[in-house]
Order: structure tokens, then sequence, then C-alpha cells
């Protein structure tokens, strides 16, 4: 039995029908892997996932934070599903089918995820005709991005040769708590959290008095706040109905770019292309504001040694400014690196963990009603927006998996969108390959492949901007003092 985290739980209170709070997936598998054999593999595979059985049981009156305990009535096949995309089985089927599922919410009368395995991939080029696709959903409240990839992971081999995985020693399980040891809990808690404030706040005062050193001494500017974003159609409330696509670059390619500006990371690509393909997008609409549009980039801070099972978010957060107001490619690029850099060295100085350790203090029920008031538009019109968009950028493995003997061809993500925030682009890197993954709504982007062409516009605008200047010899440098 394990209480949520007030990150982890943050999730519930913003999930409502029209904003599913999960996180997933879609896996393109080559060759003609059967469902059955799938589902053997992955019943082998499910002991060690033990968050995979557990269900949340929730506190009365929602006084305080659900528990995770496992699920005594858990039934696989009630998590995994089999269909077929209809003829003739191609990207557009795909797009449609993905943006359909990722529109669902996850059942809470059980564990929260589900697989389904998608067959009839036909007629996609480089995926061979009779392909399967895997599409995943978890929910956020147990997984973040980089813990759920490596939860994923778990399920692939390194060689078409199945690894057969010894089933742990079998857990005793867990006994739900009564009504009144729920409530007792819940109002204990309530009543002792607030004590770790002080601390929480003499911890923040040394922060600022670093962060006001860096400005002061160093001549360093200030991060991006959030709260600073200029409004922009991203900022309206959503919709049920999910629309999702993704584009597929070559990291070879996007790795090469970034020797056009000194010190520029993959990172700080990946934001610049993405950056590029908004402002077109949003000049054709006549909607591009003066002001840089502001990304939400999340941070991990999963230290090295936590296990790959560790599970729940460990995540925090900065706000780059995306120099959309930028014209120039190589120059928009260039201000995403110092913006990114000043970002990092404020994320060292005020301790990223700070933003979980707040969290932690927030009650369940008054966050939720909080963000309901947000969502019914009594506070979202009377301050700027905190941020426009979330990007979210998860280094995979560079080297081919393969899921029952099978080879994991492509790998393309999603994330929840809400209100006030109705774009989320999730970035996945895998075995040479880079997908940038749009999810938006239909009232906010009904034509999210457009943007998805102008990420690809993008990524080859950078190129030829980088290899000009490097065959001039004149690659940027980033500016000496920050």
């Amino acid at each position: 039995m394990e209480e949520l985290s007030g990150i982890d739980a943050s999730f519930l209170y913003l999930e409502s029908a029209k904003m599913p709070m999960h996180i997933g997936h879609i896996a393109i598998i080559e060759g003609t892997l059967t469902f059955d054999d799938f589902k053997a593999y992955f019943e082998e595979r499910l002991p060690g996932l033990e968050r995979l059985r557990q269900k949340l049981v929730f506190v009365p009156l929602n006084i305080d934070r659900p528990l995770w305990v496992q699920d005594p009535n858990f039934d696989l096949n009630m998590h995994l599903i089999r269909t077929a995309l209809p003829q003739p089985g191609n990207w557009k089927e795909l797009r449609y089918f993905a943006s359909q599922e990722f529109s669902k919410q996850l059942s809470r009368e059980r564990p929260l995820w589900e697989f389904i395995f998608v067959e009839g991939v036909d007629s996609i080029p480089q995926v061979p005709k009779g392909s399967v696709a895997l599409l995943c959903k978890v929910h956020h409240a147990g997984f973040d991005g980089k813990a759920g990839l490596e939860l994923i992971s778990m399920l692939f081999d390194l060689s078409p040769e199945i690894r057969h995985v010894s089933a742990p020693l079998t857990k005793s399980i867990d006994r739900v708590p009564g009504w009144l040891e729920l409530v007792t809990k819940g109002v204990a808690n309530v009543i002792f959290r607030p004590t770790k404030l002080p601390g929480l706040l003499w911890e923040t005062g040394k922060a600022t008095l670093k962060a006001g050193y860096l400005k002061q001494i160093q001549d360093i500017n200030m991060p991006t706040l959030p709260f600073s974003a200029p409004y922009t159609c991203l900022n309206d409330t959503v919709e049920a109905e999910r629309k999702w696509d993704s584009a597929i670059l070559d990291l070879t390619r996007v790795k090469a770019i970034r020797k056009a500006v000194e010190g520029a990371t993959i990172n700080d690509v990946v934001l610049a292309i993405c950056a590029g393909a908004l402002r077109r997008y949003l000049l054709e609409k006549n909607v591009l504001p003066d002001e840089p549009l502001v990304a939400m980039v999340p941070v991990s801070i999963r230290a090295k040694e936590q296990h790959n099972d560790t599970v729940g978010n460990q995540v925090s957060a900065m706000f780059i400014q995306l120099a959309t107001n930028v014209e120039e490619p190589l120059m928009r690029l260039q201000k995403i690196h110092i913006n990114t850099l000043i970002g990092k060295l404020y994320q060292d100085v005020v301790a990223a963990k700070s933003l979980m350790d707040y969290a932690e203090l927030v009650p369940f029920g008054l966050a939720g009603l909080a963000t309901r008031l947000y969502s019914h538009g009594i506070l979202d019109k009377q301050i700027k927006p905190p941020f426009n968009l979330i990007i979210t950028n998860v280094p995979g493995p560079q080297i081919p998996l393969y899921l029952a003997g099978h080879k994991l061809l492509y790998t393309m993500g999603t994330g929840p969108i809400y209100d006030g925030a109705g774009l989320i682009i999730p970035v996945l890197s895998y075995n040479g390959n880079l997908t940038f993954s749009p999810t938006s709504c239909e009232k906010i982007m009904p034509d999210i492949e457009v943007l998805c062409h102008y990420i690809r516009e993008s990524a080859n605008e950078l190129e030829l901007a980088a290899l000009e200047k490097m065959q001039d010899g004149t690659g940027l440098d980033a500016a000496n003092r920050i």
C-alpha cells in the first residue's frame, strides 16, 4: 500500500471526461506478431511490473490523497485489447484510431492502464505489410514520461531471441483500509503536513538569495517565469476529442544542426524545430503574438541510482521562451540555447525538487476545487497563461529492441492537455530516429497534420541554414555573457 505523492495526485484532480490524464505511446512492431503470442509474452513479464497490478483507493470526502493497493480482482483480459485498422491500413487510419483512443478516459475501477493490439498495419511506408501497432495508455498519476518509457522498455529484449523472465516472489495482497482508517489517516496528514512548511520556506529563502547573486553579481538575466506567456489560441478551454499525429526525423541530421551554434544541445535543436513550426502555423492563421511563445519543459529529477521500476513522477519544470518572434532560424536557435542555459543555471540554484516538496503540502480536495475554478473560466481570462504549450523530450535507446522476437520499428508518444494548455509535443528518440508527436483537440488544432508538416519543414530550414553557416566557417557562437 502506497500513498500518492502530491505531484502524482495532481494528475487526478486535473482529470475530467474532457481532460483524460494519461500518457502513452504507439509502437510499430515489424512482422506478423499474433495476439496470442503477444499476450503470452506479456503475461510472463507482468509479475515484474507491480504498478500494473495496483489500483487506487480513494479517501472519503477527498480529504487526503488516494493510495495504491494491489487489485484483488485483477484481470489481464480487461487491459489487453485486440482490434484492427480498416483497410487499407495506412497512416491516415492509424492517426484517426490513435486520436480516438487517446480521447478516452481510463477507468478508475481497475489498474490505470491498457494496451491495444492493432492489426492490419498494411500500407505505411517503410513498414512491412502485416505489421502491428501497439497503443499503450498509462495514467500520469502512476508514471512520468521517463518512468513510463523505462517501464515499457522492460517489455523489450535486446535481440530477437526471447528472454524468459523468472517470476518474482509473490507478495501478499494488500489489506484495503476501511472508511474510518482512511479518514483518520487523512485528517492526521492534513494536520501534520503543514509542519514541513517552515523548513521549505527557509530553503526557498536561501535559493532566492542565490538567484539574486546570479543576477546582481554575475549579471545573469532572470529566467522566464510562469504566467508571463502571451495569450494565444493554444490557451483556450479544451474538448474531449483529441487530435494526434507524428513526424519522424533522422536523429543524425538533428545532431548535425547543433554544431552551427556553439554549445547547443539536441534539446535546444528540438525546441527550435518546434518553435519554427509553431511560428509558421500561427503566422498563416494571422494569430502569432508579438511576444515569444513560452514552452513548459519538464525536467526529470530522477536520481541515476534509482532503478527502472521506480515509478511515479520525479519531475520539475523549466519555462523556456521559444523565440517565435525571430524570423531567422539559426538566430532563433541561438536565443533558445541562451534561454535554456539560463533556465538550467537557476534550476540548479533553486533545487528542482522544491516543486515536488511544495506539492506535498497542497490538500487534495482544495487543489481539485482550484483546478475546477480555473477550468470554468473564473481565473483563466484574468491573468496571463502560465505557459503556451508543453514540449517534453525523452531520450530512448539507440539500439534495436524486440518484442516477442519482433523488431520495434518506431515509437511515438502522447501526453495530456488541459484547459489553458491545449498542445503538448512529446519527442522520443529511438534507434536513430526522433519522433515529434503533437497532441491537441479538435477545437484548438483540428488540422494537427499541418503542424506535423511544418515540423519537418522547420527541421529542413534549420538544416539548410546550419549547412550554409558551417560551409562559410561562420558557425554562431553563444553569447559570452548571458
